[in-house]
Parts: C-alpha cells; sequence; structure tokens
C-alpha cells in the first residue's frame, strides 16, 4: 500500500513539474534555493546549492558526512545565515522569517533530550496552545492532541512521563512535536534513528499521509531503502554541491552497471552479469524453456547510484560530477 501511494504521489509531482502552460508554476513552489553558498572560515560548505520543493512533495537529501545536508537544511529552517545565493520557504527569505512565518513549519531533529518531567500529553498540549493564534480556514491549527496521539502511535503512553519512554516511543513524539503545529513544510533530521521495524513502517505512513495533506516533506537519512520508499525525488549531496537529482528509479538508470541474472536449472545454481538482460533472458528461455526455475534479474540500485557518486566525491572528483549533470540539466 505505501508503495502505491508513493507512486501516485510521485505521479501528481510529475505533475507538478511539468505543469499545465497556463499555470503559474512558482505558486506550487513551496522551497526555493538558488546558487546557496556557505563558508566557514576559509572553507565552503555549500558551493552552489540549487533546488526546488513543490508543495505535497517527500523530498530527500543524501550524502556522506560532511556533504552539506545538514547546512542546508539549517539554512532553509531559519536556525543559521548564508553566506550567498537565495532562499525562499513559503515565499519568505528564512533569515527574515518571523514568528507567523515559524508556526507554518515543523521540524524534527535527530533527538531531543528535555522535557523529561512532562506527560506526553501534557506536553503536547501546552505546546499546541502556541499554535492556536496562527490558525486559518485554510490550515487549521494546531492538530486535536487525542487525534496526533494516535497518529505517532503514543494513545496508550498518553499519561506517561517523557523520560519513562523507550528509545523508539520517545523518537515517536519527536514526530508529533514537529507537527502539532499541521505544518506546511515538515523538516526531518535522520527521523527514524532508533525505530524498530514496526516503528518504521508506522513513520512512513504518516509521511505519506501528511504528504497527501499537501505538506511538503524535506529529510536527511543515510538509509537508502527508507529515501528508497518515502520520496518522490532524490537529491544526492557531494562536497558542497548537488551532483545528481531525479527519483531512486531514474538515479539507478544512471549507473553504467550490468544487470545480474541468477536462476537455477536442474538443481543447479547459476549466475550471470550482462548489458542486455532483456536479450539474454530471451536466449536462455529458448534454448532451455521450463527447465529454467528461480528466475531473478537485478539491475542497478539506488545503492549503485549512491556509492557510485559518493566514490567520485571521495576520490576527489565531486566538483566535476556537479558540473556534468550540471549541463545535463540544461
Amino acid at each position: 500500500m505505501a508503495m502505491l501511494d508513493r507512486d501516485r504521489r510521485r505521479t501528481a509531482a510529475a505533475d507538478r513539474a511539468d505543469p499545465d502552460p497556463a499555470a503559474d508554476p512558482a505558486q506550487d513552489a513551496v522551497i526555493q534555493v538558488s546558487d546557496l553558498r556557505m563558508r566557514y572560515g576559509g572553507t565552503d560548505v555549500l558551493k552552489g546549492v540549487s533546488f526546488t520543493a513543490h508543495r505535497g512533495e517527500v523530498l530527500t537529501l543524501l550524502g556522506p558526512n560532511g556533504a552539506g545536508k545538514s547546512t542546508t537544511i539549517e539554512i532553509l529552517e531559519g536556525f543559521r545565515t548564508r553566506s550567498g545565493g537565495q532562499v525562499r520557504v513559503l515565499g519568505t527569505d528564512p533569515a527574515t522569517g518571523d514568528e507567523h512565518w515559524r508556526a507554518r513549519l515543523g521540524v524534527v531533529l535527530q533527538s531531543w533530550r528535555d522535557h523529561g518531567r512532562w506527560r506526553v500529553e501534557e506536553l503536547l498540549s501546552y505546546l499546541a496552545r502556541f499554535y492556536g493564534p496562527y490558525s486559518s480556514p485554510r490550515r487549521r491549527r494546531p492538530r486535536p492532541v487525542a487525534e496526533l496521539l494516535e497518529t505517532v502511535g503514543l494513545t496508550a503512553h498518553a499519561g506517561s512521563r517523557v523520560n519513562t519512554l523507550s528509545g523508539g516511543q520517545r523518537r515517536r513524539l519527536d514526530v508529533a512535536i514537529g507537527i502539532v503545529g499541521n505544518p506546511e513544510v515538515l523538516f526531518l533530521d535522520e527521523p527514524t534513528a532508533g525505530f524498530d521495524p514496526e516503528a518504521r513502517r508506522d513513520f512512513h505512513d504518516i509521511v505519506h499521509g501528511l504528504a497527501d495533506e499537501d505538506t511538503t516533506v524535506l529529510l536527511t537519512t543515510h538509509d537508502l531503502d527508507e529515501a528508497e520508499k518515502l520520496a518522490d525525488r532524490i537529491l544526492i549531496m557531494a562536497g558542497g554541491r548537488i551532483v545528481a537529482e531525479g527519483t531512486a528509479e531514474g538515479l539507478a538508470a544512471q549507473v553504467p552497471a550490468d544487470a545480474e541474472v541468477k536462476w537455477t536449472r536442474d538443481g543447479r545454481r547459476f549466475v550471470h552479469s550482462t548489458s542486455d538482460a532483456t536479450g539474454f533472458l530471451r536466449g536462455l528461455l529458448a534454448e532451455h524453456g521450463d527447465a529454467v526455475a528461480d528466475l531473478e534479474v537485478r539491475r542497478a540500485s539506488l545503492e549503485d547510484a549512491y556509492m557510485s557518486l559518493v566514490h567520485r566525491h571521495e576520490s576527489g572528483s565531486a566538483e566535476q560530477a556537479a558540473l556534468e549533470f550540471a549541463e545535463e540539466i540544461r
């Protein structure tokens, strides 16, 4: 079901990327970043980052440590002042965003370690009160706390003190704090760190639901499987630049790797690499027909694409990769 939801939203994202000629695409652009630069002392951390995120889109930033992902998100959140470039989030420069603008955002950091003595429902009810003045007919704020507890799976722990929650339950609370204000843009930094498999699936359902409500989600993760399941579009960063952009399938298709074909015949296991999987399969089945069993074809994956680009970064060619990417999209 989650995969079907993702595919449906990707179709919608593609429609937004190629809108009706009579429509104004700028009205659908929730995040606009152009030539974003950041320098610490004499070190350039961001070297001309540009991208756009649309309403209801789930956009994932991938990249090795030090690529500039967290710095980019902190600038978009208004927590850090950039060195150069243009940035707009919900039509506002984050460097000058006021409280009304901040009320439209949600932020889930890697971890929260305060509020330990509060009870879960008590804490969420307290935080929810701050969003009431920023409610509008189009976007009601805050979310009802009872509904929020059910959404993140904490109804049974509503009366528990925060410092008694397990790691996974505490992470669910982090998500609840991030979405209590019914944000239009949600920033997630390694959101499922510490989640067990069931909690991870539940979180993915939450993200899909938020996107269906036209919330734009920008997240960072080192979990490639999570990125593939959640993202409408993926940006790969290396060396302070975006070196690739696209869907998981589109990025994988850019990797010049042979397909791996596996099968069994007469109880024996076979593996073959080929640049023409379709042609090889035709020949295999024509020759052996029904004797072929357990047939499996593995093509290049998001992991292959990511590792290829990261390797280029580590070997000092990230800048060249970025230039080649810029040429491709012109």
